[in-house]
């Protein structure tokens, strides 16, 4: 049996990789996984491959032991894993809940990590892992700090990972978009903390940036030259220069 796996396929940048999967690839089954299992069903209707509905909340350790038990149950060889469950907050650190902030950091780092970790066996030369990072891996953000700093991590794991695993066959990319119009949006901005946004890109072109590059051997995928530039730029300037440019744009000391 041959799968792929996808987090957060209910929506945003998860369903969009599901649609952009089952177009590139020939598979048995794509197994979804998310909290929202009618959103999840719903995928079904619009894929070639077999659906295999998984409502897991990746925040429930207790999910990543019923993964891995129907990985040993099944013994699929996973094609692709990607990593795309994850949300973020928008606001200074001290004013946002601890739970919210914990959250964050349980979704987009520990759930990520478990992910890569319980998978890995089942993949061969020529499968792949895709973690959705940010144009915000880059840098430190100040009101995205808790954000910002799981997407850093999500980076560098990504990277590391990829270097571990040469020769095997199996590679591992990270995808570092911009701003994305998505349900991700109405979560994170909850004041005008965060308001300044200086260009949109949709999830279904994210994720078709995406496949591309991971057809072309790169590690790391970026969409749209603006952004690619940003990351240039960010990379030979002082952190605190960034920081500064990111509160003047934000109306931020």
């Amino acid at each position: 049996m041959e799968i792929a796996v996808v987090t957060g396929a209910s929506s945003g940048m998860g369903r969009e990789f599901v649609f952009a999967i089952d177009r590139e690839y020939v598979l048995d089954e794509i197994w979804v996984i998310a909290r929202r299992e009618e959103k999840l069903a719903q995928l079904a209707a619009s894929c070639r491959a077999e659906i295999r509905v998984l409502p897991w909340d990746l925040t429930d350790r207790s999910s990543f032991a019923e993964y891995e038990a129907l990985l040993r149950e099944l013994s699929p060889r996973i094609r692709l894993l990607v990593n795309a469950a994850g949300y973020g907050l928008f606001g200074s650190f001290g004013d946002l809940e601890t739970a919210d902030q914990l959250g964050m950091a349980d979704l987009n780092v520990t759930a990520l990590t478990a992910m890569c970790r319980i998978s890995l066996p089942f993949l061969r030369s020529g499968d792949a892992i895709i973690n959705l990072g940010s144009n915000s891996s880059w840098q430190p953000v100040p009101y995205m700090a808790v954000y910002a700093a799981g997407k850093a991590y999500v980076l560098s794991l990504s990277r590391a990972l990829d270097r571990e695993l040469k020769g095997t066959g199996i590679r591992v990319m990270c995808v570092c978009p911009g701003w994305v119009k998505t349900e991700f949006m109405d979560r994170a901005v909850r004041d005008d903390t965060v308001n300044y946004f200086d260009r949109w890109y949709t999830a279904a072109q994210v994720a078709e940036q995406a496949m591309k590059d991971l057809r072309k051997g790169k590690a790391v995928s970026i969409l749209g030259a603006p952004v690619r530039n940003q990351v240039r730029l960010v990379k030979h300037l002082p952190v605190k220069t960034v920081m500064d440019v990111w509160c003047r744009q934000q109306g931020k000391k």
